[in-house]
């Protein structure tokens, strides 16, 4: 049975190599997937940043394997972790001929830890001398070839996880997009706004021209709506008594989509009482003023070859007078 699973048709011939491997793995009683934590000491930036104080110290760090040059008894080998990439230097006399020679059979993709020394290669490039080494997950997919990385924007939308270990800038777009919203939550706190929760199902279809997802509630026995704004129970706050308020709430769409419009995406909605819409202009600068220097360090930034420059005063005008 098990010897079928890995010459299943549906499996390229690269796939069936590398459950073969984790199959021998297992019935030699060294299933990588029984592996549950894996003590890092410190990431790949960390090394990098910190160069001087850690040269010569013994380090652990655990990564995916993106690349490997196996030059007979030694090897050099770049390791993917949250932070970035680092080289790691696998020398057989290190590391000890058995382990060694379940090196060279690894996979790219593979997950690895590595303890050992930092160092700097006659390159110039800080690596880490490996002493020990170890298969902390087996990779049983192939990862896109390194030159062209994944380039089909329909599988990169459709299979992220691989988008962000082929593409670094992926990852960068990911982590800024943590720090927008951070930085906005911090400013609308900070001027006195509340953050809430409003509902995501609803029992009534409020779409205007938008289409709805529709579910059901079994305990009830009602068909139920997917919300596609936060807005109507956001002003009844407001109407409660609440003065500021704003959420940070997921909507959804049942509409057309593409790689521009999700059926399901994140809005910030807010509302103040007394308040008109040049109090809001005003805010809306200021909030954007904020997050850009929090998120980007900068007020100057580039986008498609172009640089905007945030800081105000902006301009102020009426519809009208912008579409002339």
């Amino acid at each position: 049975m098990a010897e079928e699973m890995f010459t299943a048709p549906e499996l390229s011939e690269q796939e069936q190599i590398r459950r073969a491997k984790l199959f021998k793995y297992q019935a030699e009683g060294r299933d990588p997937y029984t592996i549950t934590r894996y003590d890092r000491t410190y990431t790949s930036k960390q090394i990098l940043d910190d160069f001087e104080a850690l040269e010569g110290k013994e380090v652990s760090i655990a990564g995916r394997m993106m690349s490997r040059r196996i030059m007979g008894k030694a090897s050099f080998v770049h390791m993917l972790d949250g932070e970035g990439q680092i080289q790691a230097y696998v020398r057989r006399e290190d590391v000890g001929e058995d382990v060694y020679a379940d090196f060279k059979t690894m996979d790219i993709g593979d997950i690895l830890g590595v303890r050992g020394t930092v160092f700097r290669t006659k390159t110039g490039e800080i690596s880490v001398h490996a002493t020990h080494l170890e298969l902390l997950t087996k990779s049983l997919r192939v990862l896109p070839e390194k030159w062209n990385g994944l380039k089909d924007q329909d599988m990169r939308y459709r299979q992220r996880y691989v988008d962000t270990i082929v593409n670094p800038e992926v990852r960068d777009t990911f982590i800024k997009r943590s720090q927008i919203i951070k930085a906005l939550r911090e400013f609308l706190d900070n001027k006195g706004f509340l953050e809430v929760d409003t509902p995501v199902l609803q029992t009534i279809e409020i779409g205007a021209n938008s289409r709805s997802f529709v579910t059901h509630h079994n305990a009830l026995d009602i068909p139920m709506y997917l919300r596609i704004e936060t807005e109507l129970y956001l002003k009844r706050l407001i109407v409660g008594g609440f003065e500021k308020v704003y959420e940070v709430g997921r909507i959804f769409r049942n509409e057309g989509m593409d790689t521009r419009h999700n059926p399901e995406f994140t809005t910030i909605e807010l509302y103040q009482a007394y308040a008109d819409y040049n109090d809001i202009m005003n805010l809306v600068e200021e909030l954007y003023i904020y997050v850009t220097q929090k998120a980007c360090g900068t007020l100057k930034i580039q986008y498609q070859g172009k640089e905007i420059d945030m800081s105000g005063p902006w301009t102020r005008m009426t519809m009208a007078e912008s579409v002339k």
